[in-house]
């Protein structure tokens, strides 16, 4: 499952880039720069190499993008200035992947066994305690559980996301069709540009209302346009490529609870990028979580 791992290290990546993004321009506007970027890079692929917008599993896909790239990370991207990309990323990860293996489980009839079950309980419990908050945040009160409410839509929105993929699947593998990852990815975010383009116009607008309170897009980007890229390219782009190619090979029971190891990844990058020294509970918890990673990926050969 080197594609499952590959993906978890780049949404990694993603996720400080995303912090740093979301800092300078605000959720709505780094979400809407990154998608549309990301969007350009998937469509030369899939239309000079890929399927484009053709074939069987089309609305899905893009039902799959509406609800995840969409929904989703527009609640992830609203999560983020909230509570900070840890406690984010841990709420969607952990969440997301109970609710996409039982909504698989009930809706596709794609079983777990009792040691994959295991498995992923001990990757997320090894999320959890690497990542739980030791001590109250010092955060208003509202602005604590708006964040929290946030995080956990973007978790539904990315295992919703997720079942509707393999869906998507299953249908081009019904209809004797071959759909690669880049371009399932490429037409997944065009449901997505729909609902960030929709946000961000709405942000905007309200923006406007008041004059002066309008942020200017371009001066933001001007000063963190490579955090922009990095993120476009190794979070919607190539990330999910990635993402995709996994499920295509796997259920959901199995890829989210690797992707849910993302948080722990990100503790290398955060420590070069940000400063942020890892503490004893970290180490512990990212060691639970990929002895989780090893038995899983034993018990699905």
């Amino acid at each position: 499952m080197w594609q499952a791992l590959s993906t978890t290290l780049l949404f990694s990546l993603s996720a400080v880039c995303a912090q740093r993004s979301t800092v300078q321009l605000g959720g709505a506007a780094a979400n809407f720069c990154r998608i549309w970027l990301a969007a350009a890079f998937l469509a030369l692929w899939a239309h000079l190499l890929g399927g484009g917008v053709s074939g069987a599993a089309l609305p899905w896909f893009l039902l799959s993008g509406l609800i995840g790239f969409g929904f989703g990370d527009v609640l992830l991207y609203q999560a983020l200035p909230r509570i900070g990309s840890r406690l984010s990323i841990l709420l969607v990860h952990c969440v997301a992947a109970p609710f996409a293996a039982a909504a698989e489980w009930f809706w596709l009839g794609t079983p777990l066994s009792a040691g994959e079950i295991l498995a992923a309980l001990t990757i997320l419990a090894g999320v959890a305690i690497a990542l739980a908050p030791a001590e109250h945040q010092h955060r208003a009160r509202g602005v604590l559980i708006w964040g929290v409410i946030f995080a956990i839509g973007g978790a539904l929105g990315q295992g919703g996301g997720a079942v509707l993929s393999r869906k998507a699947y299953a249908v081009a593998a019904a209809a004797g069709q071959n759909i690669d990852g880049m371009t399932a990815a490429y037409q997944r975010i065009l449901g997505g540009l729909a609902v960030g383009s929709l946000f961000f116009a709405a942000v905007k607008w309200r923006h406007l209302q008041t004059p002066g309170a309008a942020p200017s897009l371009r001066a933001g980007l001007s000063r963190v346009w490579p955090w922009v890229l990095a993120n476009a390219l190794s979070g919607p782009a190539v990330g999910v490529a990635m993402f995709q190619w996994a499920l295509q090979l796997k259920g959901t029971g199995v890829v989210l609870p690797i992707v849910a190891l993302t948080p722990l990844v990100i503790i290398p990058f955060s420590t070069v990028i940000e400063g942020e020294r890892p503490g004893l509970r970290s180490l512990v918890g990212g060691g639970i979580a990929v002895a989780g990673v090893v038995a899983l990926n034993l018990l699905s050969l």
